[in-house]
């Protein structure tokens, strides 16, 4: 707008009016070619580089017709340092997703592995948004005054050491010792008798076993407090990196491209996760003491729920890659030349040099090439967080993504564990499937929704319009999540009667039947056995089975009265080890499971990159750190630390049987009643973003709004710069015209353009 304004008003004469006048005065020096076709100029404010003017260099070219300001073509502003840092962000993220995702990854290891139930879990993963806590609002807001990529660097390391921390409890602790009945742990070829050699030790019907002594020093059952530290450190370290990032790219790039790479960064953050799931998959599938151990020994398999696998080598795989991100931010400077196009507020080093008064580069008290006083920046943070909070648009932002992220990191944090639980695949099978079906789908959605931005030039409300829709559609396709149910596995004394019949127990002492009343078996033990007859039992002596042959995996259970009860013939007499195969319904239900999930999650998806955008828009250029650094704060205090926790605290009120640790205490949840495993878990899910609609629809009318009344107050703006331009015209060739000129240039401190069109 200024640009065609000044092509209509600067006249050779006037033209020449203006050099006189500033030249005298000592605030320009102009390199001028004053032919018919095109005029050059070049600013340069003392004390002040010349790449960091807000008008530091403009072109008029009459010839053409053409009439604006821009950057002098044949100058560099030094791409290849940006393009360093956009690699290294990239990078960076894809780092902390990587290990963030693996860390959802382990959730059913580390709850078998340290005996704990899912709520508790939650806590342990919850731990990384309290680390964030923290240092979030002062990294943000500091941050950006100072040194942001060394600042994202040391925030590398920190990440890098947490995730190092994680994996200390396997290397002090004793090796796994997984739940096991005494009758069938020894492993040997010779015959065993699971039921006869009970009654020499015989146990009241329902008592535990008797804790071993020492167990709280010589379990791992405490060990779960260095992963909880760890995760916390690595919270703390991954502060910086979003916000500080983020805001670097939107004040170096040109304002057409911002969209598209944040659309990229966004797109390598969903690329982390897919390794990070594969990373889960590879080491759930190792045994957790592989190479410490006789591996023909073990007689679990990775589908058996007290399986644990590798889960520490991930962690040091991913604290690793981690560490080689941090290393190319600490030789990037702190602030880059500007880029090839003009932008008139916030221009240069955008929030490294601009305060919330709104000064601008004339009035500002440092200079990029000045450190700023830590007192002052302190002095403005509480009016800058009031004028931030008293944007209707931002605050109503805030309220959706703190609903929707709650729905969003408490379905993501559990839904490996949804797909063991209630279709049957083991860890190792769940993990490989979210990263390379379910994933996949999310980043290609995120990488589409910036295409589309920059291909369809969207306004802000075009952008907020677009996510709203892609978010409803994909609500009502996941609706369809609770018509692909599955039964319940068939567990005697759990989930059916011993004589077959269908009904579900809590009670433990249904486990006990006429056919194992002689045994004494605890119903406490889980040793799980498949029964010929399909049914599975919770352990040998519960099966009523009098002898055994075979060794670990291939171990065979024979004269097992409770096998024959449920039969279809006196021959039924045999179990083996472990779980029997699933339902064939879920076999046949699980693939549309997959490839609805895939088209829901990439619909959702197409709206993530708008809706950032529309988070960076909708409030003043000055403030992008600090609104960036809330919205984190804000979604991780209220979604990222409660929603794990409860979560996991409901689903366990669906557990059918529980483990028992070392100490006799009650562990890790064995099997769940899978009907109501999904009713709360996608109740809880889709519930919380209907919620968030509600609040959408509301912001979208204050967007709205708030659009109109911007467009007219740069209506009367424009208005306004013409009526002093024009008296400037009028006045003598003093300090005036020169006071004038100056005002011109500073009329506004936001930019209109990149407001209204992202």
């Amino acid at each position: 707008m200024y640009g065609a304004f000044l092509g209509s008003w600067m006249s050779k004469q006037n033209f020449r009016k203006l050099v006189t006048i500033l030249w005298g005065k000592g605030h320009m020096c102009f390199l001028c070619s004053c032919s018919s076709s095109r005029i050059h100029a070049k600013k340069f404010d003392p004390g002040v580089p010349a790449q960091e003017n807000p008008l530091y260099l403009w072109r008029m070219d009459r010839g053409s017709g053409e009439n604006h300001i821009s950057p002098l073509q044949g100058h560099n502003h030094c791409c290849p340092n940006f393009k360093t840092f956009l690699t290294a962000l990239g990078f960076a993220y894809f780092a902390k997703t990587l290990s963030g995702s693996y860390m959802k990854s382990t959730v059913t290891q580390l709850e078998r592995r340290f005996d704990v139930p899912s709520y508790l879990i939650g806590v342990i993963d919850g731990s990384f948004e309290m680390g964030n806590l923290l240092v979030i609002a002062f990294v943000s807001y500091f941050g950006a005054k100072l040194h942001r990529p060394k600042i994202i660097s040391v925030g590398c390391l920190l990440m890098s050491a947490g995730t190092f921390l994680m994996a200390i409890p396997h290397f002090i602790t004793g090796r796994y010792k997984f739940e096991t009945s005494v009758r069938s742990s020894v492993n040997t070829s010779t015959s065993l008798s699971p039921c006869s050699a009970s009654s020499l030790d015989p146990l009241t019907p329902g008592d535990r076993l008797p804790a071993i002594p020492g167990c709280e020093r010589e379990s791992s059952l405490s060990m779960w407090i260095y992963v909880l530290l760890g995760n916390i450190l690595r919270g703390i370290g991954e502060t910086p990196i979003q916000p500080l990032g983020i805001s670097y790219i939107d004040d170096y790039a040109r304002a057409e491209n911002v969209a598209f790479y944040i659309g990229c960064i966004q797109t390598i953050s969903i690329i982390g996760p897919v390794f990070g799931y594969l990373l889960g998959s590879i080491c759930a599938g190792i045994y957790v003491d592989i190479g410490f151990v006789d591996m023909d020994s073990i007689t679990i398999t990775p589908g058996d729920a007290r399986w644990v696998g590798a889960w520490w080598l991930g962690f040091i795989i991913a604290g690793t890659v981690t560490l080689l991100s941090a290393i190319p931010f600490w030789f990037l400077p702190k602030s880059l030349p500007a880029p090839a196009g003009l932008r008139l507020s916030g221009y240069t080093a955008g929030e490294q040099s601009r305060f919330a008064t709104g000064a601008s580069h004339s009035e500002d008290k440092h200079t990029a090439d000045e450190p700023p006083v830590l007192l002052e920046m302190a002095k403005e943070f509480l009016p800058s967080l009031k004028n931030l909070l008293g944007n209707p648009v931002y605050f109503l932002y805030l309220c959706v993504t703190i609903v929707q992220f709650n729905s969003l990191i408490g379905m993501v944090t559990y839904k490996p564990k949804y797909i063991e639980q209630h279709y049957g695949q083991s860890a190792s099978n769940a993990n490989f499937l979210m990263g390379v079906i379910n994933i996949p789908a999310v980043a290609l959605g995120m990488f589409s929704g910036g295409v589309i931005m920059k291909k369809f030039k969207m306004s802000l409300m075009g952008a907020a319009k677009f996510a709203f829709g892609t978010s409803l559609l994909g609500y009502l396709l996941s609706l369809f999540f609770f018509s692909m149910g599955c039964e319940n596995a068939r567990v005697a004394g759990i989930t059916v009667t011993y004589r077959g019949v269908e009904g579900l127990s809590y009670n433990e002492k249904s486990q006990l039947a006429d056919c194992n009343s002689g045994c004494f078996c605890s119903t406490n033990d889980w040793d799980p056995v498949c029964g010929e007859n399909g049914i599975t039992y919770v352990s040998p002596c519960l099966a009523g089975c009098r002898t055994s042959r075979g060794s670990g995996k291939n171990t065979v259970f024979e004269q097992c009265q409770c096998v024959a009860e449920a039969g279809q013939g006196p021959h039924n007499l045999t179990a083996t080890a472990g779980h029997c195969p699933h339902r064939e319904g879920c076999d046949r239900i699980f693939p549309y499971f997959l490839a609805l999930s895939v088209i829901s999650s990439f619909i959702i998806s197409l709206g993530g990159t708008p809706g950032y955008i529309l988070l960076i828009r909708c409030i003043k250029p000055e403030l992008k750190s600090l609104a960036l650094g809330l919205h984190t704060l804000a979604t991780r205090t209220l979604a990222g630390i409660p929603a794990p926790i409860y979560f996991g605290a409901i689903i366990d009120s669906t557990c059918l049987k529980w483990g028992q640790n070392r100490c006799g205490r009650r562990g890790a949840c064995r099997i769940y009643n899978t009907a109501a495993y999904r009713i709360v878990y996608l109740g809880l899910t889709l519930g919380l973003r209907t919620a968030s609609f509600f609040l959408c629809l509301l912001g979208i009318v204050l967007l709205e709004k708030q659009i109109r009344e911007e467009a007219e107050e740069r209506g009367k703006l424009g208005n306004g710069t013409a009526e002093a331009v024009t008296k400037g015209e009028e006045e003598d060739d003093s300090g005036d015209s020169s006071a004038h000129y100056s005002q011109l240039i500073r009329t506004s401190g936001r930019e209109p353009d990149r407001e209204t069109r992202l």
